[in-house]
């Protein structure tokens, strides 16, 4: 800031006279309390630790072959299914038996979408504080049926599995034009299913704090209307890791942008939005367990790598990908994934569950930009 007011330029970093430097850069980080400092308005070097994440972010971003590696996104199943594995994959087993099928996808958006959400905020009651979505035009179309019709070629274009008893996924959260081809293939598989409660974990890109936050609103609002939050949502907080922190989810994308593919795929839900600080996610996985049953959906939001070329993503991610089928959380190191913490409760209950996984679909954006 004081760089700014001054008219002084940022470090200039992986520059050189033959290739133009990148400025600056983004990363994820715990901040800790420090006794307050002087601060001078000069460029200054950065870290030996900083200067190796950011050069190699730029590296990502100089690559020549049109096959940038700085997003990776992934779609998972965690399933529980009786009877014959699917060929050539991993199913997950349970000794009870999954839902079954239920209502097509979700209608066309239209006037009848603006009645249902006034007759949803009348049963609220007055008062009901609603969260308005905060990437709608950016992450993904801000108009109602450019968004409707963006969410169903994705889901039309993927391939319905075998896979009943299904109980929990792995989904992308980046923009749709880079992640949407992967979640389509994931939320496809939920189409004409039905769950009474979907559990959406994901990670927290804003705010540090500790434990996991509990969205206390009454609703989460997207261009295709109103979720209603569960009421076991707000009997979650003091329990174990669940608090309330509102500013985790001001501006959060991690969470909202999942929120339109449940809307096209089951048609009656109730929400309970969980972004995770900083938390063991075995102790996440304690207090969850006692709340999953037959009517309930795990979400969990994750993008992989980034900023590596596209055959350093794909390597890193596969073994990332070996170690979720695996249900091996300590091979999940600390840059595999933005969403660990969330992949990492999902992999504790599955092994508490008896569940197994099957990979569905994996691109990065080399592949889908």
């Amino acid at each position: 800031q004081g760089q700014a007011r001054r008219g002084l330029a940022p470090p200039l970093i992986g520059g050189s006279p033959g290739n133009p430097p990148i400025k600056g850069g983004s990363f994820a980080g715990v901040m800790a309390a420090r006794a307050p400092q002087r601060l001078e308005c000069r460029p200054r070097a950065a870290p030996a630790a900083a200067r190796t994440r950011r050069e190699r972010r730029a590296q990502g971003r100089r690559m020549d072959s049109g096959r940038r590696g700085k997003h990776v996104w992934v779609g998972v199943a965690f399933v529980v299914a009786l009877g014959a594995a699917v060929a050539g994959s991993v199913v997950m087993w349970s000794r009870g038996g999954g839902k079954g099928r239920g209502p097509g996808a979700g209608a066309p958006p239209d006037a009848s979408a603006a009645s249902a959400e006034s007759a949803t905020m009348a049963a609220l009651g007055e008062g009901a504080v609603v969260r308005e979505p905060v990437v709608a035009g950016r992450f993904y179309p801000g108009d109602s049926a450019e968004l409707a019709a963006d969410v169903d070629g994705y889901l039309a274009a993927a391939a319905e599995r075998p896979l009943p008893g299904l109980r929990a996924l792995v989904v992308p959260h980046a923009g749709y034009r880079y992640s949407g081809p992967t979640a389509g293939v994931g939320f496809r598989q939920l189409r004409g299913r039905t769950y009474r409660t979907v559990f959406v974990l994901a990670p927290s890109h804003h705010a540090a704090f500790r434990g996991v936050h509990v969205g206390e609103y009454a609703a989460y609002r997207t261009p295709l209307g109103l979720v209603r939050v569960a009421p076991a949502a707000r009997a979650m907080l003091g329990v174990g890791p669940f608090v309330s922190v509102p500013e985790a989810d001001l501006e959060e994308h991690a969470l909202e942008v999942e929120l339109p593919f449940l809307q096209r795929v089951l048609t009656e839900f109730s929400l309970v939005p969980l972004v995770y600080g900083a938390v063991d996610p075995v102790r996440v996985a304690d207090a969850l367990a006692p709340r999953i049953d037959a009517d309930t959906l795990i979400v969990a939001s994750s993008d992989l790598s980034h900023y590596l070329r596209y055959d350093a993503a794909v390597a890193m991610d596969r073994a990332t990908l070996d170690a979720v089928v695996a249900l091996d959380a300590d091979r999940l190191g600390e840059e595999t994934a933005r969403g660990r913490a969330p992949i990492r409760t999902v992999i504790e209950l599955a092994r508490r569950l008896g569940w197994r996984a099957e990979l569905l679909d994996y691109r990065n954006s080399g592949d889908t930009a």
